[in-house]
Formats: C-alpha cells, structure tokens, sequence
C-alpha cells in the first residue's frame, strides 16, 4: 500500500497551512519506521502536561486508536487518558459509518473525545480511511461521532 501521507506531509503548502516552522523538520517521516536501527535522543517522555495546558487554554482535542494496534494497544491509550483525571461525559457508546459500527467513542470534560477505530492497526488512517475521515470530520464541524 502506498504511503500517500508522506508527500501530503512534506508538500510546502501543506506545512505553510499546518504553521509548520520552516527548517524545524527536514522531511516528515512515518512513525517510527523511519528511526529504526538508528540511534536518536528522546527529548520528552511525557506529553500529559502539554496536553493539559492546552486543555486549560480551551483546546478541544480528539485521541483515537486503531483496535488492533499491537504496537500502542488502545488500553494503554485509556490508561494515559485516565491519568488526565478528566470527567467521563458521554460514556462508551458505537460511533457508525455508513450503516456500520466504525468503533466507540467516549466524551470527557475538557472537550476531548476518545474513539476506537474498528479493525484498525496502529495507523488508523491507512486500514480505514473512510472511517477515520469521517470521524476528523464530524469532529472538526463540532459533530458528535
């Protein structure tokens, strides 16, 4: 399968559009395919206080996994999501796609939506395109999945 995502992340305009600092990224690259056999330094292990602060400032946010990623397991994604100690709002309930269940979503305090994305590996986007662009969608136009 073709990667279409790396020419899409590496057009000009497209990093122009995403506020992407010229020179901080020579080329996007997928996951970390592209690191492997490769020595490289972690800058950060911990990205929950980022993402709280966002939070604070009004930033909704969306965190889906793929059901079948054997390299982030969607429980491991909850685990991080309970640490946040955010209040379930709208709990466990399927989210459809054309007729079909395309996954669960649960809503927190904070505006952050967490779906699963059915039959999905660890990127999404590649084993269901169709599901995980309608849910970006509907998430952009503030649409509940």
């Amino acid at each position: 399968m073709r990667r279409l995502s790396i020419y899409w992340a590496n057009d000009p305009r497209v990093q122009e559009a995403l506020n992407v600092r010229k020179g901080t990224i020579p080329r996007w690259t997928r996951c970390r395919k592209s690191i492997e056999n490769k020595t490289y330094t972690v800058t950060f292990r911990d990205s929950i206080p980022y993402h709280v602060e966002l939070s604070k400032k009004g930033c909704p946010s969306i965190i889906y996994s793929g059901d079948h990623d054997m390299t982030v397991p969607f429980q491991s994604t909850q685990f991080w999501i309970k640490s946040l100690n955010y209040s379930i709002i709208d709990d466990w309930r399927p989210w459809i796609v054309g007729g079909q269940v395309a996954g669960y979503t649960r809503s927190y305090s904070n505006q952050m939506t967490y779906a699963t994305v059915k039959g999905a590996g660890h990127i999404a986007t590649d084993y269901k395109p169709k599901e995980c662009f309608t849910m970006f969608e509907r998430w952009l136009s503030y649409v509940p999945l």
